[in-house]
């Protein structure tokens, strides 16, 4: 996925949590991105927001850096 497309993508996804309680956002958007973005996407965000996270909604930010170490490593065969 693009990076543009990445950050709009997740930018939506905060943008529907954002009127919730600060940590409750965080906490469902990391959840989101835990149970319905695939790994490969959870790995190139991550990836993104280690370089900076360039215009990701800082829910967003947030939530990612929240995401287990797990979600970015390639899945065991």
């Amino acid at each position: 996925m693009t990076a543009e497309h990445m950050v709009h993508d997740a930018n939506g996804i905060a943008l529907y949590f954002a009127a919730y309680p600060r940590e409750e956002a965080i906490a469902s958007i990391a959840d989101h991105l835990q149970k319905f973005w695939e790994r490969r996407m959870r790995h190139q965000i991550i990836d993104y927001v280690a370089q900076g996270g360039a215009g990701l909604h800082e829910l967003v930010i947030e939530a990612v850096k929240r995401l287990p170490a797990a979600a970015a490593q390639p899945a065991a065969r």
